[in-house]
């Protein structure tokens, strides 16, 4: 099982503006010290060997979208961000050179805009012999991409896309397969709710895909369905879009969670791994490199006995459980 994201960030893309790019390149002369460089290869060696990865890449700016690869059989893909955009462009190209299946699983965490405004470019969606299957615990799944591509949003309507695009709403407490894969699905504190899904394949590996979800420092005691179910998970991609102090003053009941409260859950899972996500739009590289490094710190004071990797989710990660 193979884990992508192609899409991390939270309520709405962002792009770098020129200035940020421009601040950027005088870090990277700065840290070169007058070192020149043979040739493009040699530049991008040092980008990646001497850099840190606020000043030589990016986490990215698309939203919601992370893909739960199995390297074969129908594609599983996690909300319809912005990011989806790409994914759809790079399946096709598996498809063709792969002979893999033209099937698209698609899980909605929820109907917020962010998650499923990538839909309308979507490009397998205009596809004849295309298959797309859209699971949500919302029965309302329908409605709300069929109203993003009404005339007065958008110039393509939903009837005029060729796939054949099929909705599913899911129970919690159930189990369902999808090809080489078992999901199992819980419900999240969140505006209009949101749905939490736990991926597990036929060797025992287990994803969870757990964003828009609230969950309270204060209120700790009470999450204990959330433990069970990121139990031994192999990864937990988690929201963690704002800080702790964010998240119990001005951002309560926002609906999202910060990265202490995340490390906190999967300590008490005994989680393998944690991905950062949902990055707030509003945070700079810079910004989520040090939540990152203060979520490292944390994790290694309160850990107990096996330690947690913490990493932190970027458009183009890919991990290999």
């Amino acid at each position: 099982m193979q884990v992508r994201f192609w899409g991390t960030r939270g309520s709405l893309p962002v792009a770098p503006k020129a200035g940020t790019i421009a601040d950027k390149v005088a870090d990277a002369l700065v840290a070169a010290n007058g070192r020149s460089f043979a040739d493009k290869a040699a530049a991008l060696a040092f980008v990646e060997n001497d850099l840190d990865f606020a000043t030589g890449r990016s986490y990215g700016g698309a939203t919601s979208c992370v893909e739960i690869d199995m390297g074969g059989g129908p594609f599983i893909v996690c909300d319809l961000g912005s990011g989806v955009r790409e994914l759809g462009l790079d399946t096709l190209r598996r498809c063709a050179q792969e002979g893999r299946p033209k099937e698209w699983h698609i899980f909605l965490s929820h109907l917020h805009w962010d998650h499923i405004m990538g839909f309308p470019f979507f490009v397998p969606a205009f596809m004849d012999g295309a298959k797309i299957i859209i699971h949500a615990g919302h029965p309302d799944a329908e409605q709300a991409l069929r109203r993003q591509q009404e005339e007065i949003s958008f110039p393509v309507p939903f009837d005029w896309l060729k796939a054949d695009i099929e909705f599913r709403t899911l129970e919690t407490g159930r189990e369902y397969e999808i090809g080489e894969v078992t999901v199992s699905v819980i419900l999240q504190h969140h505006s209009h709710d949101s749905y939490g899904y736990r991926f597990r394949d036929r060797d025992g590996k287990v994803a969870i895909y757990s964003t828009d979800s609230e969950h309270k420092i204060d209120q700790m005691h009470d999450e204990n369905d959330f433990a069970q179910f990121f139990g031994h998970a192999d990864l937990v991609v988690c929201d963690t879009m704002y800080s702790l102090a964010d998240s119990v003053s001005m951002k309560e009941d926002w609906g999202h969670s910060s990265n202490i409260v995340a490390v906190d859950l999967c300590h008490e899972a005994k989680a393998r791994r944690l991905a950062l996500f949902h990055h707030e739009p509003t945070y700079s590289d810079a910004d989520i490199q040090r939540m990152h490094e203060e979520t490292i710190r944390y994790e290694e004071l309160t850990r107990d006995t096996d330690a947690l990797e913490v990493l932190c989710a970027y458009d183009g990660l890919c991990v290999e459980l």
